[in-house]
């Protein structure tokens, strides 16, 4: 484990000694790069300063109960030594977890999609809570979201909505939210008080590039045509909406949300990519069942995740089996516990498979 650790410092001050060169730093995509480069090293990096310093410590605790006579002072160095081993442990074991094989796709921005499921107007109107919880959680980690298609209802809902989440790490930390998304309430649109059960479907598609997914021009259909829609932040009233037809999959792909046609085209081909790459990463995930089943969910838009309980003022994840009673401030975005909870579990059962 030490020598891997050991060559990843070397290169990460070989990285900081790069970007201090004039050349380097007037080169903005090689700084760039390098500079990703080393934010993905350097939580390894100050961990393992962290490691040795406890080592140290030890040592130096180890030291004196060695040589002191001082009871005093024995009894002191008892106690710095005992701190300095449950350290030791503590970051020995995420060290482990920082040395995980990485997702390759961990970095990437993300494009989202919500889809309101059984429930009819009620599962709309969750589909739009929803996107506002996902946005709000955005928000307060400094990342920026922007609607790239969305079918609205004339009372506040959502049939579907995609959307682009950008900022760093945005993949590693919203993939695990893919599945079904399940709410109990009393609609707004029931009158006589009952509870009822409604659902949305929620898929991450990393953001892919044009390396990631081949798209022959022959195989798509661009259509172009007025905004349309029941008005609300999704619809302009310019003859920009692009419609895009992938013939070999059937999908379609409608962006409307721009004035321009082109911005609105750029969207829809970023969507249309995110969703061909999916498809990919879901092939390679069939083919790799035994890994699959051994960690947290992440891509089954068929599996149920999550119970959202409005009377009770609760939210369970049914991966973990997490209950917690903060619904409101989950519906306006604190989703960290859930999300820290889900990411503990998927590491501690990658460490399992890898060490078994």
């Amino acid at each position: 484990m030490f020598d891997n650790i050991e060559n990843l410092q070397m290169r990460y001050d070989e990285i900081m000694h790069l970007v201090s060169q004039p050349e380097i730093a007037s080169d903005g995509a090689q700084f760039q790069k390098l500079m990703k480069e080393a934010n993905s090293i350097k939580p390894l990096v100050d961990t393992y300063a962290e490691y040795k310093k406890a080592e140290a410590d030890k040592e130096d605790a180890l030291s004196v109960l060695e040589e002191e006579k001082d009871e005093e002072l024995r009894e002191l160095a008892k106690e710095e030594l005992s701190d300095a081993e449950e350290r030791i442990e503590d970051l020995s074991q995420k060290l482990k977890i920082l040395l995980l094989p990485k997702d390759p796709n961990d970095e990437k921005d993300v494009i989202m999609e919500i889809r309101a499921g059984a429930g009819g107007d009620e599962a709309a109107l969750f589909a739009s809570d929803l996107y506002r919880m996902y946005t709000k959680f955005a928000e307060s980690r400094g990342w920026h979201t922007e609607i790239i298609e969305c079918e609205e209802t004339g009372i506040g809902g959502m049939k579907q909505v995609n959307f682009s989440v950008s900022g760093q790490g945005a993949y590693s930390i919203l993939k695990y939210e893919s599945g079904v998304h399940r709410v109990q309430r009393v609609p707004v649109t029931e009158s006589g008080g009952r509870i009822h059960t409604s659902t949305a479907t929620v898929a991450v598609m990393p953001e892919a590039e044009d390396v990631d997914v081949q798209i022959d021009e022959k195989d798509i259909r661009i259509d172009v045509m007025r905004a349309s829609g029941n008005g609300g932040q999704c619809v302009n009233t310019t003859d920009s909406a692009v419609r895009l037809t992938h013939y070999p999959t059937g999908i379609v792909i409608y962006s409307q949300t721009e004035k321009s046609q082109l911005q609105n085209k750029n969207k829809a081909f970023a969507l249309l990519r995110a969703k061909l790459y999916n498809l990919k990463l879901q092939e390679q995930q069939a083919k790799e069942k035994d890994e699959r089943l051994s960690q947290i969910g992440t891509g089954d838009r068929s599996e149920k995740i999550r119970t959202y309980n409005f009377p009770q003022g609760r939210v369970t994840d049914h991966r973990i089996g997490l209950t917690i009673y903060r619904l409101d401030d989950v519906m306006n975005g604190d989703l960290t516990e859930i999300l820290d909870a889900l990411i503990a579990e998927d590491q501690s059962k990658k460490l399992a498979r890898l060490q078994g």
